[in-house]
């Protein structure tokens, strides 16, 4: 089931139908947040299982044996039942106590492990036997690799799904206390508008809005329906047709004919769907969320319109940047230990980000690359703190803009291995970004019968959605001016009616469901 589709439509309106009747009628029977909690699992099952019915079990599983060692983890009972001993002198609590903590960390550790393997079985094995047949010429582990790919399909989200459990259990054995509740743990890891691709939502952040739970008021509905708004106009609209021009310039057979103006275009083109395609499902997704009584953290934040690589990761990607900081950077020691240790533990987490996304060397690569970026831009930090005047220059008008141009050119041009992460791809991308004619026949094949647009049109059409981001970006950051929410509520059905009738047919994937 799309998001962007009629069908989603009817879905969330039946949902929010039972949902909250439930809430209005009286049952004796049970609590009706209970019944609450059943219908979002009820209808979470059934969301994923238009998607991948055969995995269900399996994400059912991995919550319970989650909720389990977090309840182990966060058990006092032992501590407690010591604390009540009169006769416990100091040296045995201190014992106990030692004790206690090493059991809690193995139980961790076991924790960690296990959603790990499951991360790397699913995604990773294909990846590890090409390898191996690549650097050993084994070609039993290429065949293997190859039988692995054809009959193992990794589950929808399970980067995701995996990235929040261990979240989760870190948090108890930092002290936050353990889900004591199975049906809230389970209504948590299936909430269908974050199942698929996030945003990343800490358990006790969810579990805190629970005990407040309520229809939301008028402006919250109009916001909730805005936020599904703009997300179908920005991933049906544009992010879409964007993706037809990126598969008709990359695509197979027209790569090699490309001329460098055509791989810049796809480039930016390419930049510009991926974040639109992204962020118009995390519209959607927080979007359905407030019509539910929930508010899903933001995942975007203008991140083109940044200055430097690392506040580019404040702002793209939140919940992943949130989670690489608070359950890697900092445990290996954040930037306390001195400037060379800051930066092999940046460069070690955006190796991680790009490992996350996916099994291919592409990946490594763009995430090395941020690695580099981030320490260049520590180090160039740390030296212009040393300089007044390298220091005012940075904050000055034109440091910014310089700062937004380097950061910009950086991250579109990174993104070459994410959309394309054969590495014998996107180098001959880069090998043809400067001074390479296109085939004779490119333009009017590629252009004029695959897109319908001259090159140059295709060029103003970036440059004027770029401008249009601009423009919004102004309203929202300088003038601090939104929309109010009748104005919104009165736009809904004008914007979603435009959707239906001038978006593609057959709409594209969302890119990050393969993530």
């Amino acid at each position: 089931m799309s998001f962007v589709s009629p069908i989603y439509g009817l879905f969330i309106l039946i949902v929010l139908g039972i949902y909250w009747s439930v809430r209005s009628a009286s049952f004796s029977i049970l609590p009706t947040q209970s019944f609450q909690l059943g219908t979002i699992i009820i209808v979470s099952l059934f969301f994923y299982a238009t998607l991948q019915i055969q995995y269900i079990p399996l994400l059912i599983l991995i919550t319970v044996i989650n909720f389990a060692l977090g309840r182990i983890i966060g058990d006092k009972a032992t501590l407690g039942k010591q604390a009540k001993n009169p006769n416990i002198s100091n040296q045995d609590w201190q014992q106990v106590l030692a004790r206690w903590q090493e059991e809690r960390r193995l139980i961790l550790l076991l924790g960690i492990a296990f959603n790990v393997l499951l991360l790397l079985s699913f995604k990773y094995i294909p990846f590890f036997l090409t390898t191996i047949a690549s650097v050993l010429n084994l070609p039993i582990a290429e065949t293997g690799a190859n039988w692995v790919s054809d009959r193992l399909i990794a589950p929808l989200g399970i980067s995701f799904f995996t990235f929040e459990c261990i979240a989760y259990l870190i948090d108890v054995y930092r002290g936050a206390p353990a889900s004591g509740q199975l049906l809230n743990f389970v209504a948590y890891k299936l909430f269908f508008p974050k199942a698929i691709s996030g945003p990343i939502t800490r358990y006790h952040y969810f579990a805190e809005q629970l005990k407040t739970l309520q229809f939301p008021s008028l402006d919250w509905i109009a916001e909730g329906l805005w936020l599904i708004t703009c997300g179908a106009i920005k991933k049906a609209l544009i992010a879409d047709n964007l993706g037809r021009v990126v598969d008709v310039i990359w695509g197979a057979g027209n790569l090699e004919r490309a001329g460098s103006g055509d791989l810049w275009l796809a480039t930016f083109a390419y930049g510009f769907q991926l974040y639109l395609d992204f962020s118009g499902y995390v519209d959607i997704a927080r979007g359905s969320a407030i019509l539910l009584g929930f508010n899903l953290p933001e995942n975007f934040n203008f991140p083109y319109f940044t200055t430097s690589i690392a506040q580019f990761w404040r702002r793209w990607h939140i919940t992943l940047g949130d989670w690489l900081r608070n359950y890697l950077y900092f445990p290996l020691g954040g930037s306390r230990q001195g400037l060379q240790r800051t930066c092999l533990n940046l460069l070690i987490i955006m190796l991680v980000a790009g490992i996350w996304h996916g099994a291919a060397w592409g990946y490594v690569v763009w995430g090395a690359l941020h690695g580099i970026g981030l320490v260049v831009h520590r180090l160039t930090e740390a030296i212009s703190m040393r300089y007044d005047q390298a220091r005012h220059w940075w904050s000055s008008w034109s440091g910014a803009i310089v700062g937004w141009l380097i950061t910009q050119l950086m991250v579109f041009i990174t993104w070459i291995f994410f959309r394309l992460p054969n590495l014998k791809q996107s180098g001959l991308v880069f090998s043809h970004l400067w001074g390479y004619q296109a085939d004779s026949q490119f333009v009017q094949k590629v252009y004029r019968e695959g897109i319908g647009l001259e090159p140059v049109q295709l060029a103003w059409l970036l440059t004027l959605l770029a401008m249009f981001m601009a423009v919004v970006y102004g309203f929202h950051k300088g003038l601090k001016l939104q929309l109010n929410w009748p104005v919104k509520l009165l736009l809904v059905p004008v914007c979603l009616f435009a959707v239906w009738l001038l978006a593609p047919e057959g709409g594209l994937p969302y890119i990050y469901f393969d993530f």
